[in-house]
């Protein structure tokens, strides 16, 4: 079973990763056997819909059928659970797929959301072509990343991200992470992890700012290396839960070349070679 989660969060707080974190817990305790690392897929980031970063989830696993009902049902109120519904912008979707091949077609709906504008008639129609099942509160628009994170398994280049939660009676405070220990940190594990510090501004990029749950986050080039950064990480808070997650991130897989400027359109990522004059 596959499933894809997208846009449960909004500007006011909650993230759609958390959830997945959450679920992952939720999900053991019916023996799954998950195939993967959660995938925490990047989508086109010029989407004029995206609360933070596009980023779409899916967890992949093996299950036994006398399960099957009770994992689904967990899936879905966890989900409305985590859902900012009354939030405006806020478009929950997911999406359960069951088959241990990903087909072709999805692949290539999945390059598509990350590089193009896709509608919410494409989404379903291929859920509905595939024997899938979706569901989406508001306008729906989360489908589409859900059904994008199934279909995107990262066979070519993926980096990993460790993110680590805060607990709830932190959430909205200041986050308290030692930053001393950050830059130490990028010292000892660069170039094999990226972006945890500006050295420019002397500023640690791996917090956030917002009132998500996120602690920090650290991407790498391997689960080995991200887990080992963050052993160097002094927090200066306590730690709900902590997550590897492999990635597109830092791939460039939003990206495409075109060869001439009339190819460009409104909200595309592309390579393009002109000159400005």
């Amino acid at each position: 079973m596959h499933i894809g989660l997208d846009d449960t969060d909004s500007t006011k707080g909650g993230c759609t990763t958390y959830l997945a974190a959450v679920l992952l817990e939720k999900l053991a305790k019916f023996n799954v056997c998950f195939t993967d690392y959660p995938a925490l897929i990047r989508l086109n980031p010029n989407v004029p819909w995206k609360t933070r970063g596009n980023g779409a989830l899916c967890l992949r696993f093996t299950y036994s059928e006398e399960f099957e009902d009770q994992i689904k049902s967990t899936t879905m109120a966890l989900w409305e659970e985590h859902s900012a519904v009354k939030e405006k912008g806020t478009d929950p979707g997911i999406v359960i797929y069951k088959n241990l091949e990903i087909p072709a077609e999805l692949t290539a709906f999945s390059k598509k959301t990350e590089t193009a504008i896709v509608t919410l008639k494409e989404a379903t129609a291929l859920i509905k072509k595939l024997g899938a099942e979706a569901a989406g509160f508001n306008s729906c628009r989360g489908i589409i990343g859900g059904l994008a994170a199934v279909g995107e398994i990262l066979e070519c280049d993926h980096t990993y991200e460790l993110i680590a939660y805060r607990t709830p009676e932190n959430l909205g405070t200041k986050r308290r992470v030692d930053e001393d220990s950050i830059f130490e940190m990028d010292k000892l594990t660069q170039p094999s992890t990226f972006n945890n510090v500006d050295t420019e501004k002397g500023r640690v990029i791996i917090t956030p700012r917002g009132p998500d749950p996120i602690l920090f986050g650290i991407r790498g080039e391997s689960a080995e290396i991200v887990k080992k950064a963050y052993g160097l990480v002094k927090q200066l808070e306590p730690v709900e839960r902590w997550v590897i997650f492999r990635s597109n991130q830092g791939t460039d897989a939003h990206l495409t070349r075109v060869q001439t400027l009339a190819a460009l359109e409104p909200y595309s990522s592309v390579i393009a070679k002109g000159t400005v004059s």
